[in-house]
């Protein structure tokens, strides 16, 4: 039975730290996926992967050192 391919409608051009983009090949070298999937599986799965209150203080701690560009401090409200 051939496997089935997830169609991926949407693209979008993005740029990632050092860091985050060795962490994207390490997670490729493990699970044998693409970055489109990778952050495919990431995004969707978020709220069962990340503990709510982490997520929001590493925003939260980026948000503080770099900004949020475009916007308001706090959208979660």
């Amino acid at each position: 039975m051939a496997k089935k391919r997830l169609p991926l409608p949407k693209r979008f051009s993005a740029a990632l730290t050092e860091d985050a983009y060795a962490r994207l090949r390490a997670l490729n070298d493990e699970y044998g996926l693409g970055n489109n999937y990778l952050l495919t599986v990431l995004l969707e799965n978020l709220d069962t992967i990340a503990d709510k209150d982490r997520l929001a203080s590493a925003f939260d701690a980026f948000i503080v050192e770099y900004g949020a560009p475009g916007g308001s401090m706090d959208k979660r409200k």
